[in-house]
């Protein structure tokens, strides 16, 4: 199996997120939590519907795989959180894709409307770093180990 292959096939967390900072530590707590998953970025709601339909740099699959789970924050320039979820779910081939919001806001207008919109789950970002090693083990273990998935292609 070339590494190609391994890369196609691999877990794919796609995490929607504008602050770069928050992106850090991300990466860091995936690492550290142990989440073997391949991490790709991407900076606004725009870029997150190019890498989803693999428009331009996204193009090669092989390299932007299809994710198994969208990490998705709901304040971002150009499109936002919600913008992308509601496109998402008009997408034929992707509209079952498992989003996880994970935002600083905890306003109940803002949980209940990504909900509405269709929005699988809706995290807080923890302030601490440890907590965020945790939301992101038991997101591994819950959505990408012990959960089936749904076939995006039907």
């Amino acid at each position: 199996m070339g590494m190609s292959m391994t890369l196609e096939t691999a877990n794919t967390i796609l995490m929607a997120e504008d602050d770069d900072n928050d992106v850090f530590f991300a990466e860091r707590a995936f690492k550290q939590a142990q989440v073997s998953h391949l991490f790709r970025r991407v900076k606004d709601g725009e870029e997150a519907i190019a890498y989803l339909r693999g428009d331009g740099v996204y193009r090669d699959r092989s390299q932007h795989p299809l994710p198994q789970l969208m990490l998705l924050d709901l304040k971002m320039p150009r499109k936002n959180g919600f913008e992308v979820i509601t496109w998402v779910r008009q997408q034929p081939g992707i509209k079952r894709l498992p989003i996880a919001i994970l935002t600083s806001s905890k306003e109940d207008p803002d949980v209940n409307r990504a909900y509405d919109l269709g929005a699988n789950t809706y995290l807080v970002k923890p302030v601490k770093f440890e907590d965020l090693v945790e939301t992101f083990k038991a997101l591994d273990l819950f959505w990408l180990v012990l959960c089936k998935k749904p076939n995006l292609n039907a």
